[in-house]
């Protein structure tokens, strides 16, 4: 089994690390030759090909320049402790993991990215911004869709091959980033969990906020509970939502919270 998260924007270099056995990106080559491309861009071309302000746009502009290898634990951090939007507010693997714990992680959970295309939860990463959406152009087309290509596919298609349990792929990463992925090439089914919330009328819908940190409640709850099939998904009732059969497919598993139950 193998379970996908996407990436996030915000970053933690600060907070103290526990102690664990850091890896190293396995695609880092094509990550140099990507910092390479940033690097010819102007803090204007940042601002627009992100979406983001000057000043932010400045400050990825010197992470551009300062990024170097070798990665070593001085100037990296592992990607599962420096990402910490919702998902990995939800994942909580500070609180949460032990040694084991994060072993385990290793062996089941992928993070896609833009710029390292696929992160092991240890693996060393520098800050950085780029969106897998982003339109870059380089010398493979004109978006890092066409950068990564079969690539992405390939590390995952190999990683499955080596996790225990199910041949089964649990995406939790958002449509930007599973979009690197073809599916069609993994030889194993993908299971993509829905996550629902009611309003105090009743009314279901994804809401972003929440779903995000209930991708990130499941993908811990799969990696404490050691699971190893994609039916045993349905037992997660974490933070409140319930599986729920009757909205289900196979393929699609619905959670529905409600109103009540938020917490």
């Amino acid at each position: 089994m193998l379970i996908l998260l996407s990436p996030a924007k915000s970053l933690d270099y600060e907070s103290p690390l526990p102690k664990v056995t850091p890896s190293q990106p396995r695609l880092l080559d094509e990550s140099e030759r990507l910092v390479e491309v940033m690097r010819t861009k102007s803090v204007a071309d940042l601002a627009r090909l992100a979406g983001i302000s000057d000043e932010l746009a400045a400050l990825n502009a010197e992470r551009w320049a300062s990024f170097h290898t070798p990665f070593t634990s001085r100037n990296a951090r592992p990607a599962v402790l420096a990402f910490s939007g919702d998902v990995y507010q939800g994942l909580a693997v500070r609180r949460r993991f032990a040694t084991r714990d994060y072993t385990e992680a290793q062996k089941t959970v992928r993070i896609l990215s833009g710029l390292y295309g696929v992160l092991r939860p240890l693996d060393l990463i520098q800050p950085y911004r780029l969106e897998m959406g982003s339109r870059l152009a380089t010398d493979r087309g004109r978006s890092l869709y066409d950068w990564w290509g079969p690539r992405i596919t390939a590390v995952l298609r190999d990683d499955l091959a080596a996790s225990p349990g199910a041949q089964v792929v649990v995406n939790l990463a958002s449509g930007e980033y599973f979009g690197a992925v073809r599916p069609d090439e993994l030889d194993a089914p993908v299971v993509a969990p829905r996550f629902e919330d009611t309003d105090a009328r009743g009314r279901r819908s994804v809401v972003s906020f929440f779903a995000k940190r209930a991708r990130g409640e499941l993908a811990a709850w799969l990696v404490l509970n050691r699971v190893r099939s994609a039916s045993a998904i349905t037992g997660f009732d974490g933070v409140g939502y319930r599986y729920d059969k009757a909205a289900s497919t196979r393929e699609v598993p619905v959670f529905v919270r409600a109103f009540a139950d938020r917490r």
